[in-house]
């Protein structure tokens, strides 16, 4: 823990990527619409891979290795990927360019996108059933439901229904709180469930991983909107609920004593980098 957190996550960023690129193999001679060509297109184009750091810095915080975590790392990751191909969509937020690149459908087309948002969806929960394989089968099952659960109607995608209804302009800050649990707290909440399920987690330690990626995600979004200039009316409240959920990540993360550093860690560094940002810091 003696490297700046920074310097910890873009090792393990590598080592993800290398999951990634060996779950999504390429295969020329059988790749229907350039489809298998496209899913590593829209996963292997960078990113912070942040759910894959708190799915591992979770496992880790219930006693696991990093190899354990693994799988549930590159799961939540194929499942954030399908969400980023189909929101890019002319349906959805219409978006031309992500990362630097053409957007999936941009680049491949609308019919082949919508196809590849399906197969990285249901490659995650193969991912995810095959590395928990050496698990008990009741926490490997258990593992796949979280996931299942905090990615569909009642977490992203239901985040993502209420995100196009409501909305960039929302003026109540609990309302906005839903919208942000659901759609962003909702994998992130996964990640760390997942992580510890893989470590061989017990209930209440998964519950608390749970409840440290509700908060986690919630922060994280609200400091995306205050840098990026969304929900102009509750900036500064949501400025003031980065602090307070922060807080609340450390103590969740601390009911695992020195395991749960990284967690804490990764919680600090969103708080510290928005306000970096706001005092004129590039971060770039």
């Amino acid at each position: 823990m003696t490297e700046p957190f920074e310097t910890r996550a873009q090792a393990v960023r590598a080592r993800v990527d290398a999951a990634l690129d060996a779950a999504l193999p390429a295969r020329p001679e059988d790749d229907p619409m350039r489809l298998r060509e496209a899913m590593r297109y829209a996963v292997l184009g960078g990113g912070k891979r942040m759910r894959p750091l708190v799915a591992l810095a979770a496992c880790a915080a219930a006693g696991g290795r990093e190899e354990d975590g693994m799988p549930a790392a590159c799961a939540i990751e194929l499942v954030h990927a399908y969400s980023l191909v189909h929101d890019d969509l002319p349906a959805m937020d219409d978006d031309t360019e992500r990362r630097g690149k053409p957007t999936v459908h941009v680049a491949f087309g609308e019919g082949p996108a919508i196809l590849v948002g399906d197969a990285l969806l249901t490659r995650a929960f193969e991912v995810l059933a095959q590395g928990g394989r050496s698990r008990p089968r009741a926490r490997a099952a258990e593992a796949v439901a979280r996931l299942a659960r905090w990615a569909g109607i009642d977490g992203m995608v239901g985040g993502q229904a209420l995100d196009l209804a409501l909305g960039q302009d929302v003026d109540d800050l609990t309302t906005l709180e839903r919208v942000h649990l659901l759609k962003t707290g909702g994998l992130y909440a996964a990640a760390a469930a997942t992580g510890g399920l893989m470590a061989g987690a017990d209930d209440e330690a998964v519950e608390t991983l749970d409840a440290w990626g509700q908060a986690f995600g919630v922060a994280f979004q609200h400091a995306d909107d205050v840098l990026d200039g969304d929900q102009p009316r509750l900036r500064e409240a949501a400025r003031r609920r980065v602090g307070e959920l922060v807080a609340r990540c450390r103590t969740l993360a601390g009911r695992f004593g020195t395991d749960g550093a990284e967690l804490a860690s990764i919680a600090q560094w969103v708080a510290d980098r928005m306000e970096r940002a706001l005092a004129g810091e590039n971060l770039d």
